[in-house]
């Protein structure tokens, strides 16, 4: 179960846990000790000659994990991913997982970390949520140092007469701080710059960390990089990190961090944790190179998307999938009872007392992300991530509400008990991988309209009425799609704790309009991001942030991280 007052903490657990040599894993994935480049004895990335090599190999199942809409009451996605392939392995099938890095922003503010939990975590654990391998401090620096060509740029004489109001490049900083939302950049007189208003976004919100996750390959991401627009001259034409010729030196900073990164489950299931776009502000996966590299390594990938499936999902199906060539074969959608609970309507402090009620009407929330799956005409598992709080009426009531939806659906244990709290789980995806297979088809086409777009996520997916833009926005529509990018999928950037833009409305709302207030073009991503509501690209630190309870002791070991 997933709570138990005698169990140890995430971190004691991730602490004791036997770590097996990183050479270890990779040859049990039939990698060589040249294949990989290590970090330490415990992490490695893969080189790209071995990249390179497992081109010919076939292609593994790939089984995504969802979720409901997220709740304080959690939902354990990546706990599942963890369990999920572990669980594979110990039913003797061939199994990675293929995860996203997490980001330092929410792992010192209010969210945590994304290594999993209890014995269903990746190790080690302190290392991954913390810097790992520096990828994102990677991106980071690169994200920058193009900031910095700008700025000099218009200092050195602006040969390419970049409009210094039109500038959309942010620099970035991996934490939540709201104090950067917006700043004022270049005082102090001429030698200092030219002043200029400018702002921070959190780094998994640059672009470049989206480019570095659709890559393919450095040519690739060399060309993605020098797509990107930075800003709009004073014709009000965009300007191109490739007109300011700074590609090259990005990807130098980046050819590193493209690499994926491989790590061990507690049970010692291999790994790739590579890339970590948000999923409320940007299109939530891990990297293309990392899934596809575990589709050649292994027979099943187990992977996950941020937060609901409206989101994570939404994103996995339109934007990745698409562009990756990716046939997802089933997916895993996670919900606790507890979660499910506050989508009826039960407080949180009230979650420990049984309410069948609340749960009924909580399903519904369930229901519209099962909908939305079968929407994109791939087969699913429900799986509920145990409680010990779960009373049996609760459990009883969810099993026959499955039973009458007609759906597959499995009690997991994985917290408490690693794999072998999954296998119900295991046995459930694989029997409906091979018993239902998968028609998969993304939810538009690219030659509609980015109109028709927006209004097919928002009907099918969210089960909104339908979408008010603003003038702002409805001149940006009418303006990329002249500019040519109306081919571009969208990537919707909206609250995740509701299938609305107002994160209040739990559950199931219906008869919504989702607003959008603005457009964005990721041009080097491929996507064109739609800001809907109030979601922002920097987040803020709670009242007590999660860092104030962190430390170390004398002997280097973290406490309390989690």
């Amino acid at each position: 179960m997933t709570v138990h007052t005698n169990m140890k903490s995430d971190i004691e657990i991730a602490q004791a846990a036997v770590i097996k040599p990183i050479k270890e894993i990779a040859a049990k994935i039939g990698l060589q000790e040249e294949d990989i480049e290590q970090y330490g004895k415990t992490k490695a990335k893969l080189a790209f000659e071995a990249l390179e090599r497992l081109q010919t190999n076939p292609d593994g199942k790939v089984i995504l994990v969802t979720s409901i809409n997220p709740t304080p009451a959690g939902e354990g996605k990546s706990t599942v991913t963890v369990g999920l392939a572990d669980a594979l392995n110990k039913l003797g099938k061939n199994t990675m997982a293929a995860m996203r890095e997490p980001s330092l922003g929410p792992t010192m503010g209010i969210k945590g970390g994304a290594a999993g939990g209890g014995y269903a975590q990746v190790i080690p654990m302190e290392e991954i949520n913390l810097h790992f391998t520096g990828d994102i401090h990677a991106i980071t620096t690169a994200n920058n140092a193009l900031a910095a060509l700008i700025d000099n740029h218009i200092h050195q004489g602006n040969e390419l007469q970049i409009d210094q109001r039109r500038i959309v490049w942010k620099r970035a900083v991996d934490l939540n701080d709201r104090a950067l939302r917006q700043v004022v950049i270049g005082l102090g007189g001429a030698a200092q710059g030219v002043p200029r208003e400018d702002g921070f976004d959190i780094t998994v919100a640059s672009e470049i960390m989206a480019v570095l996750c659709l890559a393919d390959s450095l040519e690739d991401l060399k060309s993605r990089l020098s797509r990107m627009i930075i800003g709009y001259n004073r014709d009000k034409q965009p300007v191109t990190c490739g007109d300011l010729g700074a590609a090259g030196a990005l990807t130098l900073l980046l050819k590193d961090a493209l690499k994926p990164n491989l790590v061990q489950t507690i049970g010692h299931t291999p790994t790739l944790i590579h890339g970590g776009p948000f999923a409320n502000i940007a299109h939530g996966c891990n990297s293309v190179m990392a899934t596809k590299t575990a589709m050649k390594l292994a027979d099943y990938v187990v992977t996950e998307a941020g937060f609901g499936a409206d989101l994570g999902a939404e994103k996995f199906f339109n934007i990745k999938s698409r562009a990756a060539g990716i046939h997802p074969s089933a997916v895993v959608i996670v919900a606790t009872i507890r979660a499910l609970k506050m989508h009826g309507g039960q407080p949180k402090e009230l979650l420990k007392e049984e309410n069948e009620e609340a749960l009924h009407t909580g399903l519904a929330n369930l229901k519209k992300h099962m909908e939305t799956v079968q929407a994109f005409g791939v087969p699913f598992v429900v799986a509920i991530n145990r409680f010990a709080t779960d009373t049996g009426a609760e459990i009883k009531q969810l099993e026959k509400w499955c039973q009458e939806e007609g759906v597959l659906f499995s009690l997991t244990e994985v917290w408490e008990k690693g794999g072998a709290g999954g296998l119900d789980l295991a046995e459930k995806v694989i029997r409906i991988i091979d018993e239902t297979p998968a028609d998969f088809k993304p939810l538009y086409e690219l030659d509609q309209p980015l109109t028709e777009k927006i209004t097919a996520i928002v009907r099918t997916v969210y089960g909104g009425r339908g979408v008010e833009f603003s003038s702002k926005a409805e001149k940006q529509l009418k303006e990329f799609t002249e500019r040519g990018w109306g081919g571009l999928p969208v990537c919707m950037a909206k609250t995740q704790y509701s299938l609305s833009d107002d994160p209040a409305k739990g559950g199931r709302p219906a008869g919504f309009t989702i607003h959008i207030r603005e457009l964005i073009p990721k041009i080097g991503a491929g996507f064109i991001v739609v800001l809907t509501g109030d979601v922002m690209t920097m987040p803020g630190l709670p009242k007590k942030p999660a860092a104030c309870s962190m430390d170390v002791d004398k002997h280097g070991r973290a406490i309390g991280l989690f």
